[in-house]
């Protein structure tokens, strides 16, 4: 048997052309499934970023990224790899925006898939990387993560469609399936090393539906089941995310049982629980654990003419592109017009710099992830950590942990304007609870991010969150752009006092919503933040300073 050399690893491991040729299938799904995440990304930011990060928004980017420039001012480009910072403006805002959605289409119809994923990372890193606290979830990182990933598994081609010429190489793929074990994997792990007893004692879904960030109707029936289906809903998540996702390192028929567990896993997730796009990603990623011999009998006979390669054939083109001691350039797969001279040497060496590009992006997301993922337990680690801190701005390379301390109750924060500061109107939400008669509904993908800071606010003090007082600063002059994030406004001129009280909420019972007909029932727990007003020169003033509030987390 002759001996291969690392030539041929490389080409085996990174070269699409010597790709995993029976995966053409789940790519394709799982390339359009990311390109519709991406396009509910945009089109969420499409309503919201002015009011977010716009010159007269909450948390404007220009001050953001003024303060990165301060802070590393030779390596603030680095730091913050922004396409604002030419410039901030809500036109730039908007442009950006809409780039990103035009290019989310187009991947989705598969023209230019590279270019048109790599215009939808630039465009997306650009609002994670000059938000601060508005982007600092760990869907993001797992969508750009995905996203820079798929740049070296997408086919090549203005349209591709299956790409059978180009196969997913098989570093690209396994990253991807990687990426979906270690979000599972790390959110266990992290539930075991936090210690949080409701964890232990299989209580952690009691009140969990009620508790989330944004809930579902649907999860208002399922909270009130019986205590044994959720102490075995908390069993079964620690169950299938420290031992059933090893199955993605079996053979192809337990990888096919392990996703036909997971798959209506995530769909109940979905269905009781708003978490933006982030279970949709999983759910997508789940598609890489089938191949086309499974998917194939799924396809419609009308479009199986587009497979160039017959799904019968995969397995032994996988074999004969780069055969048992077959030389280092690998057979072509039809008959191709001879390359002579500069040509194909140009050709050789434009492939034989993808290919060492490949390598070394993908070895090193490989070993962040995988030095990030032993800390989890480990605290201290001998390992360089150089290379994890180069990669952190881009986001690319992270560390999970979903759920690891579960929340003890419901907290809102509610904005309120006054002409007389005794009488107050709450200024309404779109998406998050508020009044008690509203059901909880569905609607992510889509991500309200304004509102899902304010569930993280709600679970610590004020001085922690400044984009409480912030939001004040700009109700009192009823800016539009933020004006825009509330369902509306209910002052025909500025308020003179605004002020944010926290109110602490509880699903109704089955009884309490027969009698009323109300989903929630609610109890105010006093002032979160300073009440403001403006004084005669135009100044923010304080009213009155919050108490101490009962303890809540």
């Amino acid at each position: 048997m002759q001996e291969r050399n690392p030539g041929y690893l490389l080409r085996w491991l990174f070269d699409s052309r010597s790709g995993a040729a029976d995966r053409l299938i789940p790519r394709w799904l799982f390339l359009r499934a990311l390109a519709a995440i991406y396009f509910s990304a945009f089109y969420s930011l499409l309503f919201q970023i002015k009011g977010l990060i716009g010159p007269a928004g909450i948390l404007p980017a220009h001050d953001y990224l003024a303060a990165v420039a301060r802070a590393f001012p030779s390596t603030r480009f680095w730091y913050a790899p922004s396409l604002f910072w030419i410039s901030s403006s809500s036109h730039a805002l908007m442009v950006v925006t809409w780039i990103g959605i035009v290019a989310s289409v187009m991947a989705f119809l598969s023209l230019w898939p590279r270019i048109t994923f790599f215009v939808c990372f630039v465009c997306f890193l650009a609002f994670v990387s000059s938000s601060g606290d508005f982007s600092s979830y760990q869907s993001d990182g797992m969508l750009l993560e995905a996203g820079f990933i798929s740049l070296l598994f997408a086919p090549a081609g203005w349209n591709p469609g299956l790409g059978a010429s180009h196969p997913p190489s098989r570093a690209s793929l396994f990253l991807l399936q990687w990426e979906w074990f270690r979000i599972y994997f790390e959110s266990g792990m992290v539930k075991l090393v936090s210690g949080d007893p409701q964890w232990r004692h299989l209580t952690a879904m009691d009140e969990y539906y009620q508790n989330g960030p944004l809930p579902t109707w649907i999860g208002w029936y399922v909270e009130h089941l019986p205590h044994w289906f959720h102490a075995a809903s908390a069993a079964g998540t620690l169950v299938l995310e420290l031992v059933l996702v090893w199955m993605l390192f079996f053979p192809r028929r337990v990888r096919l049982i392990c996703f036909l567990i997971v798959t209506p896993w995530e769909i109940g997730v979905i269905l009781t629980a708003n978490y933006t796009f982030l279970n949709y990603l999983v759910l997508s990623l789940g598609f890489l654990l089938l191949d086309d011999q499974t998917l194939y009998r799924f396809v419609p006979a009308r479009f199986r003419r587009q497979f160039e390669i017959p799904p019968a054939g995969r397995a032994a083109l996988a074999e004969a592109v780069l055969p048992e001691g077959s030389p280092d350039e690998p057979p072509e797969l039809s008959a191709m017009p001879a390359r002579t001279g500069i040509v194909k040497r140009l050709s050789a060496l434009l492939n034989a710099i993808s290919i060492a590009v490949s390598a070394i992006m993908l070895s090193w997301i490989f070993y962040d992830t995988t030095v990030e993922m032993i800390g989890i337990p480990l605290r201290r680690i001998p390992f360089p950590t150089a290379p994890i801190s180069a990669l952190e701005p881009f986001r690319i390379a992270n560390q999970y942990g979903l759920f690891a301390v579960m929340t003890n109750g419901r907290y809102e924060i509610e904005f309120q304007g006054s002409d007389d500061g005794i009488n107050w109107t709450p200024y309404l939400f779109r998406y998050k609870p508020q009044a008690l008669n509203e059901a909880p509904r569905i609607y992510a993908p889509y991500q309200p991010r304004f509102e899902w800071n304010l569930w993280f606010a709600s679970l610590s003090d004020w001085r922690l969150n400044e984009l409480v007082p912030l939001t004040e600063t700009r109700l009192l002059v009823s800016e539009p752009d933020v004006l825009a994030l509330f369902r509306d406004n209910p002052f025909a001129s500025p308020p003179r006092y605004v002020r944010a009280v926290l109110w602490r909420y509880w699903f109704t019972t089955v009884d309490e919503r027969r009698k009323t007909g109300n989903w929630w029932r609610r109890q105010l727990l006093g002032l979160y933040a300073p009440e403001l007003t403006l004084t005669p020169e135009g100044r923010v003033a304080v009213v009155q300073w919050p108490e101490e509030l009962p303890l809540h987390n």
